[in-house]
């Protein structure tokens, strides 16, 4: 019993500097975004989170969501088809740890660096661009410019894919190989197996991905304003107001639009929570 409190003691006081850490610098300030977001004019209101929601922020939320939806789907389809293409794969013996090794970099990369090498690549004289135009394609005629919707799509997948790829790699190399014989002697057909085993089986995690890539991509800030700072996005339109480019009465925008961002980052981890519980009852069976 002794030994037990003093474990509890210990662990209480390793943790202590770790939750006060999170306590001073992420609940407190998100605390204080949500006081200032109700209390427009010094008053309990809902009037700075209405405006939030209206024109050219709605609008921003909008484009947001698009770009977010799109860069999700397409990098969560592209990251687990690569998982499902090297799980069986055993040669060459290097591929799955370089595989994984760029998969944890090219996740963590964006920023000035990211737009840098897109711009030369799809940019004006970028090299793409370039071979594109030898061949008598115009990449402006397919929406493919390093500023443009499908520009931006296609700088956000170099981090989605990677992010898809070690999200789903655990659980597809979950699937046992017993479970795919076991189904194949009782006459159940490849495509059988996949439709009542394979897919069930990964589709949590699938879609706890992509609402994973979704909030990456809802949040990312330093990439889109290299590429295009004049976009409306909701992560530029917060930037914008939080250096003081606001009219008379409106400084509680900012926090309003945050609080927005928050409540939907909150229901999107709630989301993935519960598909991870899901994904986590069959790994471990």
């Amino acid at each position: 019993m002794k030994a037990f409190m003093a474990g509890n003691r210990l662990g209480i006081l390793v943790a202590t500097p770790f939750v006060a850490f999170i306590g001073l610098f992420l609940v407190y300030p998100t605390f204080i975004v949500f006081v200032k977001a109700l209390t427009p004019d010094g008053a309990f209101g809902i009037s700075a989170m209405t405006r939030a929601l209206s024109g050219t922020y709605l609008t921003g939320f909008l484009n947001s969501a698009k770009l977010s939806i799109t860069s999700a789907v397409i990098g969560g389809v592209i990251g687990l088809a690569l998982a499902l293409a090297v799980r069986g794969m055993t040669r060459p013996r290097w591929l799955h740890t370089t595989l994984d090794s760029w998969s944890a970099v090219a996740s963590q990369l964006g920023g000035v660096p990211l737009a840098f090498a897109f711009i030369a690549t799809i940019g004006t004289q970028g090299l793409l661009t370039k071979l594109l135009l030898q061949i008598g394609l115009e990449p402006a005629n397919f929406g493919l410019t390093v500023n443009g919707f499908w520009g931006l799509v296609f700088v956000y997948l170099y981090f989605q894919i990677p992010l898809m790829f070690l999200v789903v790699a655990p659980a597809v190399q979950g699937l046992r190989q017993t479970w795919r014989e076991a189904a194949l002697i009782l006459g159940a057909s490849p495509l059988r197996y996949w439709r009542s085993i394979g897919i069930p089986l990964l589709l949590p995690v699938t879609l706890g991905g992509i609402v994973l890539l979704f909030v990456n991509a809802f949040t990312a800030y330093s990439t889109a304003a290299v590429l295009n700072a004049s976009i409306d996005i909701v992560p530029l339109q917060i930037r914008f107001l939080l250096q003081g480019n606001v009219i008379t009465g409106e400084e509680d925008l900012a926090n309003a639009i945050v609080t927005w961002v928050i409540i939907l980052l909150l229901l999107s981890l709630l989301a993935m929570t519960l598909l991870q519980r899901r994904t986590i009852r069959w790994t471990r069976s």
